[in-house]
């Protein structure tokens, strides 16, 4: 499967309100929390995000495509492209997600959360050359 920017586009744009802002904050010290918080909670916990997910992207502001999905691999609490495209970034054992997609010179930043079999969050980012936000919804395969 291929990953076209236009997904990429949904995730791109973060924009910069204060609240958005905060909260990429919040999930930025959550996950770069998560090592302290590894001695006291199994790698178990961690784990239990591994798997499949398909990810679709709406876009609420912006010239982006309105909705595309791609699917991602979580492994051991780190994220990674199923499909096509760049991805990084990581899910502590809360369930916070942070990740960064790139394809070519499209890229987009996204946080949020999974819990059990499902999650939801924003992304925000530049997509061949438009700044676009919106938020993205994700199930396990």
């Amino acid at each position: 499967m291929t990953i076209s920017t236009q997904p990429i586009a949904a995730f791109a744009s973060y924009r910069r309100a204060s609240a958005p802002r905060t909260l990429f904050a919040l999930a930025v010290l959550a996950v770069v929390a998560e090592p302290c918080a590894a001695a006291a909670t199994p790698a178990k916990s961690i784990r239990a995000y591994d798997g499949t997910w398909n990810v679709v992207f709406a876009t609420q502001a912006g010239n982006c495509s309105s909705t595309n999905s791609a699917p991602f691999t979580v492994s051991g609490g780190r994220l990674s492209s199923a499909g096509g495209g760049k991805v990084t970034g990581g899910i502590n054992s809360a369930g916070i997600v942070l990740v960064r997609i790139s394809v070519g010179l499209s890229v987009a930043n996204g946080s949020g959360r999974l819990v059990g079999n499902s999650g939801a969050g924003r992304w925000s980012g530049v997509i061949t050359g438009d700044r676009c936000r919106g938020t993205w919804q994700a199930t396990r395969s």
